[in-house]
């Protein structure tokens, strides 16, 4: 390589580097300029360091570079000065991209439960295969009820809602895979399923619906909503469309998985519900009221605030400047 030609041609460029890292205020312009010249002047260094090793055109450039990079990673935005646009444009929109999935989900769920809640609910084999008589009496008539009130009130929120909030980040961080959200949802399909199937053979309806419908209403739609973005960011691997498939994980991964951030409050919500507000001696139309409450929030917020920012031409990702550069740049 010919240095002194590279810096003939090239110190043009390095310059304008120069004056936009000392630059105080950049419109955007000049900011997307910054970012191209500064992918640019590191492919120059290096083609130098590789070539010619340790020489005084690279101590320079890597100077110049240096003091870019410092304009824009230096000083990271104050999180407290993050938090308006977090809640009001990301979290909501990513939602909102997710809706149509957990609705799917949701009905695909609701018709597996109904399916074998009336199988087990009216079939005497399948109540003697999931139990003995005894057994099956003592659930219904003692243990269904008792789980809810066994422990102090605090610690069963507490313990319901990290299993839950784990579950939901374990189903979009592994939703990637494709088999993961359905298992994870087939399963706890069968299983409220049969529970209820096992309470409604009894005569106990009212008690399964009673004290699921409180907290169970938004801790469902937040389940749905999780395996919902799992299986989004696995369709993005399947059906990139214009994008890589590395690019489309890449900001659907990085869109998606803040909902994880946001279903770690509404199961929070839930918790509480099932921890202090299904056991209590309220009316069951007031604890009702209040899980459908809390529902209706959710689904203004995910709905409302979420089309609103969508509208506004928001996906859930990072701006471009702060998720960098989406392919290597060399010459």
């Amino acid at each position: 390589m010919d240095l002194d030609a590279l810096r003939a041609a090239r110190e043009g460029e390095w310059g304008r580097l120069d004056a936009l890292a000392a630059n105080r205020r950049l419109d955007g312009p000049g900011t997307d300029e910054l970012i191209l010249r500064y992918q640019d002047a590191a492919a120059d260094l290096s083609a130098i360091t590789t070539t010619a090793g340790s020489v005084p055109t690279g101590d320079r450039l890597s100077v110049s570079l240096s003091r870019a990079r410092m304009r824009f990673t230096g000083t990271g935005r104050n999180v407290v000065s993050q938090l308006p646009s977090f809640f009001v444009l990301q979290l909501p929109a990513a939602l909102y991209r997710v809706r149509w999935w957990t609705l799917w989900i949701a009905v695909a769920s609701a018709a597996v439960a109904v399916a074998y809640g009336t199988w087990s609910a009216n079939n005497p084999d399948v109540q003697a295969v999931l139990g003995q008589n005894a057994d099956l009496k003592q659930l219904v008539n003692h243990d269904f009820t008792a789980y809810y009130s066994d422990n102090p009130a605090a610690s069963f929120t507490s313990q319901v809602w990290t299993n839950n909030a784990f579950i939901a980040a374990q189903c979009i961080a592994f939703g990637i895979v494709g088999v993961y959200v359905p298992a994870v949802l087939l399963q706890n399909a069968v299983h409220i399923g049969l529970t209820g199937g096992i309470l409604i053979g009894y005569g106990h309806a009212d008690t399964f619906f009673l004290y699921i419908a409180p907290h169970g209403m938004l801790e469902l739609t937040s389940v749905f909503v999780a395996g919902a973005a799992g299986m989004r960011v696995f369709w993005a691997w399947v059906s990139p469309g214009a994008r890589t498939r590395g690019q489309a994980l890449a900001e659907d991964g990085r869109a998606l998985f803040i909902i994880a951030v946001g279903l770690t409050m509404s199961l929070f919500v839930s918790g509480i519900l099932e921890g202090f507000v299904t056991p209590s001696h309220l009316p069951w139309p007031v604890k009702i009221g209040l899980g459908a409450l809390a529902l209706a929030g959710f689904l203004f917020y995910m709905l409302f605030i979420g089309g609103r920012a969508v509208r506004a031409g928001q996906t859930g990702d990072l701006d471009p400047f702060a998720a960098g550069a989406r392919r290597i740049i060399a010459d």
